[in-house]
């Protein structure tokens, strides 16, 4: 299994995330999934860089394969220029770039002013959104009238030699089937090996599937779970309002709803060895190919030393 880091524009400014980027490559991290965030799930959190701008930067600090997890390529920005961003980014990264995608949150995708789409419609965007990336990778001038997205006269020069990967998020049944038919791997935060049987069966076959989960590393586990609850509220949110909820102040109103041992349940906590290996173990015994690990709070260069000592070497 490849161990990644999970870099979180929510909650780091871009120097940070570069510092981190960095220190992932010498702890023996194998690769980075960044996140891609218009404002932060809390204001606790506090940042919300532009990820291309970062991107762009990791390639100057690192050689680690970098892939957004997840950009949402329907309506805060068009699919056009998401493939232009994504085609200079595997050039800088020297063919070392995913594109990540998904059908987004409201949190990030309202704030053009257009309406909040139900399910079925945001599948259906995602899908013609991929073509339109797809189509223009190939480096012919595109013209496309569909159903949601118009491109005109369009082409991208500045382009790798391979196009990118492109995975697809998904975790009810018809965006996981969707993620089968239309991308090259899977993306998921779930070690439910429901959803990965699922991709495989509908068509996702020996496709990769990505995964990731969060940690708090501290002194102590209630250390780790107070940090967790701080920053990261959001995480014991239910159900679809992640996906509705229009910003940081409703996920604050409903996180009152959690507390400190509820972030136990989703969060490795604290410095045990064991519990990282154990998380990674489910997500492995649940069938995935990889797993990236994100670090919340400012301890983070102990978690980088805690793996490179102790995590990755009892994996290998």
């Amino acid at each position: 299994m490849k161990i990644g880091y999970f870099l979180s524009s929510e909650e780091y400014p871009p120097a940070e995330l570069l510092a981190q980027a960095s220190g992932a490559e010498r702890a023996g991290f194998e690769a980075l999934w960044i996140s891609d965030h218009y404002h932060p799930w809390v204001d606790a959190q506090g940042q919300s860089p532009f990820v291309w701008s970062t991107i762009g930067a990791l390639s100057q600090v690192c050689r680690l394969p970098v892939t957004t997890a997840v950009t949402c390529p329907t309506m805060r920005i068009h699919p056009a220029v998401i493939a232009q961003a994504a085609a200079t980014s595997a050039v800088l990264h020297e063919g070392r770039f995913g594109l990540g995608v998904g059908t987004g949150e409201a949190l990030n995708e309202h704030i053009l002013g257009a309406v909040w789409p139900q399910t079925d419609v945001r599948l259906e965007m995602l899908e013609e959104a991929v073509g339109v990336i797809r189509e223009l990778w190939r480096g012919d001038f595109v013209n496309h009238h569909g159903k949601h997205y118009t491109v005109e006269h369009a082409r991208i020069y500045t382009r790798p030699d391979t196009p990118p990967p492109i995975h697809v998020s998904g975790f009810g049944p018809k965006s996981i089937e969707l993620a089968a038919r239309i991308g090259d791997g899977y993306v998921s935060t779930v070690p439910d090996a429901e959803m990965v049987r699922r991709f495989r069966d509908a068509g996702g076959g020996d496709k990769p599937c990505q995964a990731g989960f969060k940690a708090a590393y501290a002194d102590s586990e209630d250390a780790g779970a107070l940090i967790a609850y701080q920053k990261w509220p959001n995480a014991g949110v239910p159900g679809e309002l992640s996906q509705v909820l229009p910003s940081p102040r409703h996920f604050e109103q409903a996180a009152q709803l959690i507390g400190p041992d509820m972030m136990k349940e989703s969060f490795v906590c604290g410095n045990s060895v064991d519990a990282h290996l154990e998380m990674i173990d489910r997500y492995a015994r649940a069938g995935f190919d990889e797993v990236y690990v994100a670090n919340t709070g400012p301890h983070w260069p102990g978690l980088f030393d805690l793996y490179r000592r102790e995590v990755l070497p009892r994996l290998r």
